[in-house]
């Protein structure tokens, strides 16, 4: 039998967060838990959106990103437009990501080129000091 519902603690310990990044993301207006008394109630949509928000923010999207990402799931058609934005959203993801791989390559080199320039200065101090 599969839940219909979940609370705050479940979901908090399932994935690995807290309670308060699920408040968040409730006021962010990602997530609509239901209200019974004081506590809160997830549904199975709130848990599959929470999936996507999690995997969204380890690649780097935005929470704005992911909100209107989701938000294309509620509209007629949404799952057509949703596809087609999830495609240009992690190509230019890539893109930007390649560029910040090429960026830190290029530095990692150039401290590398330093590095050897600081050991033969060394070693030159002290064949200069050897001849005096």
């Amino acid at each position: 039998m599969t839940k219909n519902t979940y609370t705050i603690s479940e979901l908090s310990e399932e994935f690995g967060i807290t309670p308060r990044t699920l408040r968040y993301y409730e006021d962010q207006k990602l997530i609509f838990p239901t209200r019974r008394g004081q506590s809160r109630l997830y549904s199975k949509k709130d848990r599959a959106r929470l999936a996507w928000i999690l995997r969204g923010k380890r690649v780097g999207f935005s929470i704005a990103d992911m909100g209107k990402f989701l938000n294309l799931y509620d509209i007629e058609d949404g799952k057509s437009i949703q596809r087609e934005l999830g495609i240009q959203n992690c190509q230019e993801r890539i893109r930007v990501l390649e560029q910040q791989k090429n960026d830190i390559d290029e530095t990692i080199s150039e401290l590398k080129d330093i590095i050897e320039m600081f050991k033969h200065w060394n070693q030159n101090s002290n064949n200069r000091k050897a001849r005096v």
